[in-house]
């Protein structure tokens, strides 16, 4: 009865979400490549706050039905599915005591096609379907506290339906940068002579996984980032700033994040995010995102998401929003690794304060109790006499009486 119960659950929650979906507008996909590339640099920058140790990053988005994030073309709706798969991959060596190289190299492949997959696209007619690889190089001073990165992006269009969507270049190389002194970074990204994103980040909250505190004041102080981004609207430029607060509210387990455009749009999204453990191995949120993209309706999109170690299910959450065209209204599953490590063997999940807590067994070699032991073991077990005194009987050893042809043994020897 409770098996026939949960499955009728959860067919009435993916109808809902069928439903309740918005199509995704085409101009979406079209417009998907600043933000993927942007999503990956800030991934990059959260990773290179220590610059040792290592990181890895598995995603594969799925959903289900093929009614369930339809697109919305200038020929009306079709069935299929919006995906987006993505790695990341970062690993240093120690050079010196105090210096450390490090590699890194970040993958996603989104877009939307008309069938399913898990590693190679169909390529249907009204398929657009787009990719970004990000690498590079990085130095980290533990002494100073100080680290400098830089690499390359390449944005490939490896698909888009003729009839579908306006013509884009079908490969983009890009260079980017990253600086960072103690708690201030710098990060820019950069097409030929123009830049497309700068950003800086003023990461004052203390993490006890990178030397700070472990709690006290210093802890409740924010995370503030302000990125300018170069977006062009006909032959004009269109740039904004958008703002990000991060706050921690009770104990690094609680936290608050709000983003707001300027100089125009105004509040952007904001989330509040509880960990139950400050190493963000497994995380509830839930978010509120104004939406003003398609239609220019200045609603307010609600929801949330719920993140495991392996799994991770949301619901208009304001990051699904962002990064996966638009899509509303609809439950997104997503298969997923990520963890991070430090050079001395502590584990933690992106962007965390503290490592995971790992239970270790000390304990003390007593050699006077062990030789004892071990005495005793050897003499065999003890009596007692009637005045309560100890009395050893030893084994092995044997005494024979001396006399004519006879000699004494002891244990053989």
């Amino acid at each position: 009865m409770k098996t026939g119960l949960n499955k009728i659950l959860l067919l009435l929650a993916l109808a809902t979400g069928v439903a309740f979906a918005d199509p995704i507008p085409a101009e979406a996909l079209t417009q998907g490549g600043l933000p993927m590339r942007d999503r990956q640099l800030r991934d990059i920058g959260l990773v290179l706050r220590g610059g040792r140790g290592g990181f890895i990053d598995i995603g594969y988005t799925y959903t289900p039905s093929s009614e369930q994030l339809q697109l919305k073309s200038q020929y009306g709706v079709h069935n299929g599915y919006a995906f987006r798969h993505h790695y990341g991959v970062f690993g240093s060596w120690v050079l010196d005591p105090v210096s450390h190289f490090g590699f890194l190299t970040w993958f996603d492949r989104t877009g939307w096609d008309s069938q399913d997959f898990f590693f190679f696209p169909h390529y249907g007619d009204f398929a657009h379907i787009s990719s970004a690889l990000t690498w590079g190089f990085s130095y980290t001073n533990s002494k100073y506290d100080a680290t400098v990165a830089l690499g390359l992006q390449h944005q490939n269009l490896e698909k888009a339906g003729w009839r579908a969507y306006p013509h884009e270049s079908d490969s983009l190389l890009f260079y980017w940068a990253h600086a960072r002194f103690k708690n201030v970074s710098f990060q820019g990204s950069f097409y030929r002579n123009t830049f497309q994103t700068l950003r800086i980040s003023l990461e004052l909250e203390s993490r006890e996984l990178y030397g700070g505190a472990g709690n006290g004041i210093t802890t409740y102080l924010p995370n503030l980032s302000a990125t300018i981004y170069r977006r062009k609207t006909g032959d004009d430029d269109d740039n904004f700033i958008r703002l990000n607060w991060e706050q921690n509210l009770y104990k690094q387990i609680l936290y608050a994040d709000v983003s707001y455009d300027f100089p125009d749009d105004g509040f952007r999204s904001a989330a509040l995010k509880y960990y139950p453990d400050p190493s963000r191995m497994i995380g509830f949120e839930a978010s509120c995102l104004r939406r003003h993209e398609r239609s220019g309706a200045k609603d307010l999109l609600w929801g949330g998401a719920i993140d495991l170690l392996f799994l991770r299910f949301a619901y208009n959450s304001a990051f699904d929003y962002e990064n996966m065209f638009h899509a509303k209204g609809t439950f997104i599953v997503e298969f997923k690794f990520n963890i991070g490590s430090t050079p001395d063997g502590k584990f933690f999940g992106r962007g965390a304060p503290k490592a995971a807590p790992m239970e270790t067994t000390q304990s003390q070699f007593d050699m006077k109790k062990f030789m004892k032991n071990r005495t005793e073991q050897n003499m065999g077990t003890p009596t007692y006499d009637a005045q309560g005194n100890k009395i050893l009987h030893a084994k092995g050893i044997r005494y024979e009486k001396e006399g004519a042809g006879t000699t004494s043994n002891e244990g053989g020897y």
